[in-house]
């Protein structure tokens, strides 16, 4: 059961993204050392609390600070991009960073109608996202000279593809294409298991992937006591909210009482919005994890959370890492 890391290089309140940044470049070190299989980040525009818009000039950051983990999107958003553009750019990273490089692709904006304006995205785009999909996997694929445009750096360098998605959509995608597939649980989870089964009760093998490999996404939030666990949870709680009612901002400050700035009749769709989660300390949330993963049955776990503290989200995500590494060894036992 490997275990990853979804960083979305967070802009608390009181900092900046130059803050943010320096926080992702020392959290992806501390990770490599504490076992974590995958660093990935995400590309989502015009948020004030996210810094990992432009997520390929991250993703060599972080692959330049690190030794042997892999880096990689979690993911691209392709509609955005000329699949060439992103042949290019995650070759070009391959060459630099030989087997280490990770591509997930989703098919959603990374924002709202005035962003996808701004990017020039057009709607059609979407529904062409398995096209576009297999589009890129040549472009990476063996070099061929008779190819009208090749991708230079780029063929060659079969950069893994990763298909993400929070709907029967992507996984129908993934399994088409005999690609591996990760599901964004941590704060989508309506469709999880409809979309697992889908995904491999038809999977296709392809000279990629021999069988399924799924990956689910889990919020976690670890501290020494629950209290302070749930105290760290109430900012992704406060973001999530913000965000739904159209108001995101920098990452908040935790609270004491969630219920004096989230409104009672909020929290029911909040909370099913955020249920794949671990919170508490390190007892607690190995049993939630085990709890999860016996659900689900997932390939591998990614870990993430908003924590608004750089060190309360070091330490979270180091206890994580203690926690998988203890399944880890129940498994092999």
């Amino acid at each position: 059961m490997r275990y990853s890391l979804l960083d979305l290089s967070p802009v608390p309140e009181g900092s900046t993204a130059a803050d943010a940044l320096r926080n992702t470049g020392a959290l992806a070190r501390h990770a490599e050392d504490w076992g974590y299989h995958r660093y990935w980040m995400a590309e989502h525009h015009n948020m004030p609390g996210i810094a990992s818009a432009a997520t390929a000039v991250l993703i060599g950051h972080v692959a330049g600070l690190t030794r042997h983990m892999r880096v990689g999107a979690g993911g691209i958003m392709l509609p955005n991009h000329a699949p060439l553009a992103v042949a290019e750019a995650f070759g070009t990273l391959a060459t630099l960073y030989p087997d280490r490089i990770d591509l997930g692709l989703g098919r959603a904006p990374g924002g709202d109608h005035a962003v996808m304006r701004a990017l020039g995205v057009q709607h059609a785009r979407a529904e062409r996202f398995h096209e576009e999909v297999a589009e890129l996997r040549d472009l990476m694929g063996p070099p061929d000279e008779n190819r009208a445009v090749r991708a230079l750096p780029g063929e060659g360098t079969e950069v893994p593809i990763w298909i993400l998605g929070s709907s029967l959509h992507g996984a129908q995608v993934a399994a088409m294409l005999g690609l591996p597939y990760a599901f964004a649980s941590h704060f989508a989870p309506a469709m999880l298991g409809q979309a697992l089964e889908v995904y491999r009760r038809y999977f296709k093998p392809s000279a990629t992937l021999k069988r399924p490999h799924a990956m689910v996404a889990v919020n976690v939030f670890a501290a020494e006591t629950e209290a302070e666990a749930r105290r760290l949870r109430t900012t992704m709680q406060q973001a999530f909210y913000r965000l739904r009612t159209g108001a995101p901002g920098k990452l908040p400050a935790p609270v004491d009482d969630l219920s004096t700035v989230v409104p009672a009749g909020a929290m029911p769709a909040l909370d099913e919005a955020l249920r794949i989660s671990a919170v508490g300390d390190a007892a607690q949330v190995e049993t939630q994890m085990r709890e999860i993963i016996a659900t689900y049955a997932p390939d591998e776990v990614i870990l993430t959370g908003q924590i608004h503290d750089h060190g309360a989200r070091l330490r979270s995500f180091e206890i994580a890492a203690d926690v998988m590494q203890r399944i880890q060894r129940a498994e092999a036992a």
